[in-house]
């Protein structure tokens, strides 16, 4: 509850400054987070990065100033933190699908988009399957990326290291040496300072696949928060992950042991309304 309390005042920084300028480092201090956990926490429950949550709430009060008062477009463009009308314009009508101009005419549709508050969803029909597990320590064996998280570059860059992978033939091939735990999209070596971590792409290390000539990496013992994804990827999953962040850590007593998480695919077409996944979350009592 704290957490999603401190995201709020987040929230509610962000609004009352919508027309000065706004820094992330500033707002997750608001939120008491690292600029790094700040970000993925909102991106991961939103599914928007800070930045364009701003500039959609941005072009939404310009919108409705330019329908309810007799203002110039420069004024607005120039208040909302845009360098030149046309810059303005071009964001204005991507958001509006009208130009700023128009949106001053009576009777012209615009577009709104909410201001966010983060709550608890008590959702009865809805049930989170997971399970606590105390794993020992485990390798892991693959290929490492550097990923950043400025302005979402993550959710652009892992499904293209994906794509790669599958076009490669690396996915096939570490496939066929996967352990039980089978192929792992892993998440480790957070750098809060620079706003990055480290995607690797692998299975878990057996005595099969010892012997490849791939990258390793030790995985400590910890204990896991486990929850299963079941239908098509990716929506499934991210929709497990909002849920674990939203709902599961603010209504139970656990929170994040700050080690590495990541998700485990099975065998099967990805697409299929029946696809399992799972995520595993390290976790610490409070």
């Amino acid at each position: 509850m704290e957490g999603l309390r401190k995201m709020n005042d987040a929230i509610h920084y962000i609004e009352n400054n919508l027309d000065a300028s706004l820094r992330i480092e500033e707002i997750s201090m608001i939120a008491c987070m690292s600029k790094f956990h700040f970000q993925r926490l909102f991106q991961l429950i939103t599914g928007l990065t800070v930045a364009e949550y701003i500039r959609k709430r941005r072009l939404t009060l310009a919108a409705q100033e330019l329908t309810h008062a007799n203002v110039r477009v420069l004024d607005i463009a120039l208040k909302y933190g845009y360098e030149s009308p046309e810059a303005f314009s071009k964001a204005f009508r991507k958001a509006h699908d009208i130009s700023p101009s128009e949106a001053k005419q009576i009777g012209k549709n615009i577009k709104a988009y909410p201001k966010l508050s983060f709550q608890i969803q008590i959702n009865g029909d809805e049930e989170m399957n997971y399970k606590i597990i105390q794993k020992e320590a485990f390798t892991i064996i693959g290929k490492s990326f550097r990923v950043s998280m400025e302005n979402g570059d993550n959710n652009k860059k892992i499904p293209l290291l994906w794509g790669e992978s599958n076009q490669n033939g690396f996915s096939e091939a570490l496939a066929k040496q996967a352990g039980d735990l089978g192929l792992l999209g892993v998440c480790l070596d957070f750098n809060h300072q620079e706003n990055e971590f480290t995607y690797f792409i692998g299975a878990e290390k057996t005595i099969e696949n010892h012997s490849l000539d791939w990258e390793v990496r030790e995985i400590s013992a910890l204990t896991w928060a486990v929850f299963v994804s079941i239908g098509p990827m990716p929506d499934s999953i991210q929709l497990v992950w909002k849920r674990i962040y939203s709902e599961w850590f603010p209504s139970t007593g656990y929170e994040h042991a700050n080690g590495p998480e990541f998700e485990s695919y099975s065998e099967g077409d990805p697409n299929s309304e029946n696809y399992r996944a799972e995520v595993w979350i390290p976790i610490i009592k409070k």
